[in-house]
């Protein structure tokens, strides 16, 4: 099947989204503590959590509905939920990733101001492109985002591997007990949270109203972008396991100060030649993720509005949109003490939501709301019983480190 270039781009955006944290700081961890002894975690967290993530699509497509007003079939109260969630978590997982963009933007460009203003300065510039809710310029804007980072991780990876003198072994290991929480972490945020899939699908409704696209189409599209999310993560985790595995550096939780060390780690490893590459790298990695994100919840907080509270027509794009830029600026100015308990709690509830996300996803492509001709295959349901498996044995397996 002839493929038209043209109609990709939802799939690129999942990966702008999901290639951040997950990517920069956890995937870099697990090679420079363990070199490539977690490739089996990276490997099993994108296979079972693939075909949950694929349905945000799959659903789209084939009803030309968004996966929120599947939950809205299946119940209001799901729906009620996911606004809630959203309502209490977007705020702080979009100060978590500009505030490490930030951190980045002051090494690439060179200006040393404080991480407030930079936080503010990224923000307001995110705001100011998205401000039309225009899909159509986002589309394009991210296919050249993920050609830079893809060409400047892959660039780096290879100096680093160039330049690595010490026999690693691909020895798979399972982490001691001390270690399962960074296991949890690293797992349970790859590729990204499951939540994303809801983006995907409001993401695949605007590409479909200006290109008509099959469902064919639509699951190339996905599969690029799931690729091209895979690959990186291996990516990062080779520039870990090149350049940090076995030299006894302590990185800081901060993720702004661990992109800091991160990048002075690589410049004193690999000289000042690659130094451009792995900034940019980095740079890309967290900006993409911070303009995908500040597009996303609003989108989907407008939707999710639109069917809970039909009658608040102001509760729209631009509405949500000011009030994500304006609580993210407010948490920099008022509770930067705070930001590590907000994390915390952000980070706890995908993990315990993920399972609900899956179950949700996979009973609205298995029931009748979903046209039987564009239901998984049996194989796919079979993988998404794995999954749901995996999913649940993690989320108890992390209750259970953290009580």
């Amino acid at each position: 099947m002839a493929i038209n270039l043209k109609k990709i781009g939802p799939g690129l955006l999942f990966a702008g989204a999901a290639i951040g944290v997950s990517h920069l700081v956890q995937s870099t961890r697990a090679g420079a503590d363990f070199g490539w002894g977690l490739l089996w975690a990276l490997f099993l967290s994108n296979i079972f959590k693939y075909p949950f993530f694929q349905f945000g699509s799959r659903f789209a497509l084939a009803t030309h509905k968004s996966l929120l007003d599947g939950y809205a079939e299946l119940g209001k109260g799901y729906l009620w939920l996911y606004f809630l969630l959203s309502l209490g978590t977007m705020f702080t997982i979009q100060t978590a990733v500009t505030i490490v963009t930030a951190s980045l933007a002051s090494i690439l460009f060179g200006i040393d101001a404080s991480l407030v203003v930079w936080s503010i300065i990224i923000t307001l510039f995110c705001l100011a492109l998205l401000w039309k809710g225009s899909y159509v310029f986002l589309d394009k804007l991210i296919k050249g985002i993920i050609l830079v980072l893809t060409v400047s991780t892959i660039v780096a990876v290879v100096f680093a591997g160039g330049l690595n003198t010490i026999s690693i072994p691909l020895t798979q290991i399972l982490p001691s007990s001390a270690s399962f929480l960074f296991l949890a972490a690293f797992m349970g945020w790859m590729p990204a949270p499951m939540d994303i899939s809801v983006w995907q699908s409001l993401w695949m409704l605007e590409k479909n109203k200006a290109k008509n696209i099959s469902l064919k189409e639509g699951l190339f599209d996905f599969n690029v972008g799931y690729f091209v999310t895979f690959f990186l993560g291996v990516c990062f985790m080779g520039l870990g396991t090149y350049v940090m595995f076995g030299t006894g550096t302590s990185f800081s939780n901060s993720g702004s100060i661990f992109a800091k060390q991160l990048i002075d780690l690589y410049t004193s490893s690999l000289g000042d030649a690659v130094y451009i590459f792995i900034v940019i790298a980095a740079f890309t990695t967290m900006f993409s993720t911070t303009l995908t994100t500040l597009d996303a919840s609003p989108r989907a907080m407008e939707k999710a509005s639109q069917l809970l509270l039909p009658k608040f027509t102001q509760l729209n794009f631009r509405f949500w949109i000011i009030l994500l830029a304006a609580g993210t600026i407010g948490i920099f100015t008022f509770l930067r003490n705070e930001m590590g308990t907000l994390v915390q709690i952000a980070t706890i509830l995908s993990f315990l939501t993920a399972p609900l996300y899956a179950f949700l996803n996979y009973r609205l492509v298995t029931s009748k709301h979903m046209p039987i001709a564009f239901q998984p295959s049996k194989r796919l349901k079979g993988l998404s019983i794995f999954g749901l498996i995996f999913l649940v044995l993690f989320a108890v397996s992390f209750v259970f480190m953290v009580i």
